[in-house]
């Protein structure tokens, strides 16, 4: 297997932390979105999605989506478990999971996307839709707050794949687009330090 990544990406992150997380090590090809290799012929061929992170396996196939990427390597290496031991934590992990997807993470992402002069060349900014949806991502920052006051993790008493989600848009996106957690999110904070220190943090 081989895992096309960017380094800089939150995205590709997410995978590269659930690999940490499994003690795991995938030969990385670099794809950097920054400079357009995502859309360069030679990968589009291999990766006509032009998604990264992709991962390719020994016959060939490809496998897109970060969280497939996670659940496939879940599915080989089960321990330790990220995303659920039986049906129940299975569904409450995924719920809490597609909620950082599309509540937290989308906002960030489109905001970032539609303000950031770096993304005036991959993106059709729209100013106003970035004001909105950066209002959004501070209405769902608060919810988090709330939720990690109750809790430890995203999704409960332990680190699952949610935390990944939320650690790695958190850790890029805010200061890119004029958001500070402050002290209006002290549980925030305290869960943003204790999943930064974890090794797989560093990935």
């Amino acid at each position: 297997m081989k895992l096309y990544d960017d380094a800089i990406a939150p995205t590709p992150r997410r995978v590269r932390m659930f690999l940490a997380e499994k003690g795991l090590d995938i030969p990385r090809v670099p794809v950097v979105i920054g400079k357009g290799e995502h859309l360069a012929p030679d990968y589009a061929a291999r990766v006509p999605s032009c998604r990264v992170p992709a991962l390719e396996l020994d016959d060939g196939t490809i496998i897109c989506e970060s969280v497939a990427i996670c659940r496939y390597i879940e599915a080989l290496h089960p321990e330790p478990n990220l995303m659920g031991r039986d049906p129940l934590e299975q569904a409450r992990i995924e719920m809490v999971q597609r909620r950082m997807e599309f509540e937290l993470l989308l906002p960030f992402a489109h905001a970032f996307r539609h303000s950031h002069p770096k993304m005036a060349a991959l993106e059709v900014q729209v100013p106003a839709f970035a004001d909105v949806q950066r209002v959004q991502a501070e209405k769902r920052l608060t919810v988090l707050e709330a939720d990690l006051a109750r809790q430890g993790f995203v999704a409960g008493d332990r680190f699952t794949i949610a935390d990944i989600t939320a650690f790695t848009t958190l850790a890029f996106f805010p200061r890119l687009v004029g958001i500070t957690i402050d002290e209006r999110y002290p549980s925030v904070q305290r869960w943003m330090g204790e999943v930064a220190s974890r090794p797989s943090a560093a990935a």
